[in-house]
């Protein structure tokens, strides 16, 4: 009895040292190196169904008729207002003062801020070749004009107040598909200062 008694105790106490002496595999650094980072097809990907989402090509994109009414130009995505483009006067000034009035490819606004254009998100030089994943992080979460301090801050109606919390992962990955779109060689026009006011 006692040698059963003793193997008992033995065999436990092997068996416990065992046990507690191996690593844990539900450890912080055991879970972190079975999670792989995503491929870049993976960011551009979420990135694309970001910008899609959060309606990007509204205003960046200009607009073709179609039967069923506008629909972003896929020759032109996010390439922001066409530089040719010009916009009618304004033949009331004080309509400004209650309205905000758009072109038809929703491409330009003109309120009491003045008249905005929509920015080349298209990886040429014209858009956002040259830009930094920092610059693109200031423009959409502190709306600083070209993602640089010391900038007018983004206009109406650009709605980067509603973006001041996207989560880095989720910038990376719309800053990656912007950068795999091609690109669009279209100098957007500065901003006016307001009319007749």
């Amino acid at each position: 009895m006692k040698t059963i008694v003793l193997f008992t105790l033995i065999l436990s106490a092997t068996f416990f040292f065992i046990h507690c002496t191996e690593a844990p595999t539900n450890a912080p650094e055991a879970t972190a190196s079975k999670e792989a980072s995503p491929s870049q097809t993976d960011l551009i990907k979420r990135g694309e169904y970001l910008v899609q989402t959060m309606g990007c090509n509204d205003c960046h994109t200009p607009k073709i008729m179609t039967p069923t009414g506008p629909a972003p130009d896929p020759a032109r995505l996010l390439s922001g207002h066409p530089a040719a483009e010009e916009l009618p006067a304004i033949a009331n000034p004080e309509i400004l003062k209650d309205y905000a009035l758009f072109n038809m490819s929703l491409t330009a606004a003109v309120g009491p801020w003045g008249t905005t254009y929509a920015a080349n998100l298209t990886p040429d030089d014209t858009g956002l070749g040259n830009w930094t994943i920092e610059q693109f992080g200031k423009a959409i979460k502190e709306g600083k004009s070209k993602g640089m301090d010391g900038t007018r801050p983004l206009l109406p109606p650009m709605p980067w107040q509603n973006l001041v919390n996207i989560n880095d992962d989720d910038l990376a990955a719309m800053f990656a598909y912007l950068q795999s779109i091609p690109p669009v060689n279209n100098v957007v026009p500065n901003l006016l200062p307001p009319v007749g006011m």
